[in-house]
This record gives C-alpha cells, structure tokens and sequence, in this order.
C-alpha cells in the first residue's frame, strides 16, 4: 500500500494573495517557516533551505495554481535517504476565496515510511490551519506551539 495523503482548507482571501503566501519567504517565516529562516522564494528550477538546513527542491510554480516540490522524507537508522513529492495546488472559489489542496507521495512501504506520512500529514493540516490564520487574520498560531521552538529549535522531529 502506497502511503500518500491529501489535506485542503479554504482560505478567505483571493487566490493571488493564499499563493503569495507560500512562494514568498517574507509571508511563510511569518506562519510557518519561523525557525532558521528561509533562503530565498519558490521558483522553479530552484533549491531553497527553509528552517536553515531543509533543502527544497522546487520542481514546478505556476502562478495562482501550483507549486510542486521534493524534500528529503525521515529514514530510519541505516535507511538510505530519498525524497518525496509535494504538491500545493490553489483554486479560486466563486465567493473570492482560495481552496488549498496539499499532496504529499513517494514514501516507501515500510514502517518508517508510514510514520513520516502520518507525521507530514499532521504538519501540512498544521500548516494550512496556521496559514489560514496569518493571511485572514494575521495571527501567528505556531508562535509558543512546539516546545523544540521555544529554546530556538525548529520543530522537525516529533515532539514527545
């Protein structure tokens, strides 16, 4: 069985402004990515850091519709390391809001592999939550959130 999974929220602000919030690094440090910094905007052809030390490799960004990305998935001791496939896709609802799908594939069919899916399925529903908050809003939930944030360290484990 492939794990993958899918997560989407609604997002009351027009599709220009959801999507500027995640291509550009000045909006995603202020919701998301707000540990270690962000090296540079989402473009394709790109590798950006977020958090100071993941790298995201920036496969495809259509304007007001789609990002796509890889990143390294957490292995196991001894595992080699690979990445998976994330998808961002922005649609225009008819009442001026944006619809935001998150799709995240690509982990191997071991149990390592089921627990980071389930762990980025957590942090992408986190994120959405998070985003939605900052761009209607502009209310930081992730702020205080992780205890690892709160000495200064980003969240990219599970927190236990």
């Amino acid at each position: 069985m492939a794990f993958e999974f899918r997560v989407n929220g609604r997002i009351a602000r027009p599709v220009g402004q959801v999507f500027d919030a995640v291509v550009n690094p000045d909006q995603l440090s202020r919701y998301f990515v707000t540990l270690g910094g962000i090296s540079g905007p989402l473009v394709a052809g790109t590798t950006v850091t977020w958090w100071g030390e993941v790298p995201i490799k920036v496969e495809a960004v259509e304007p007001d519709e789609r990002i796509v990305f890889c990143w390294d998935a957490m292995t196991g001791e001894g595992e080699s390391p690979y990445q998976t496939r994330v998808e961002m896709r922005f649609q225009p609802l008819d009442d001026g809001a944006t619809m935001v799908t998150i799709a995240e594939s690509g982990w191997r069919e071991n149990e390592q592999g089921q627990k980071s899916s389930y762990l980025n399925c957590e942090g992408w529903s986190q994120m959405l939550a998070c985003m939605k908050a900052w761009v209607e809003y502009g209310i930081n939930l992730r702020e205080g959130y992780y205890v690892s944030e709160l000495s200064g360290k980003p969240a990219l484990e599970p927190q236990l």
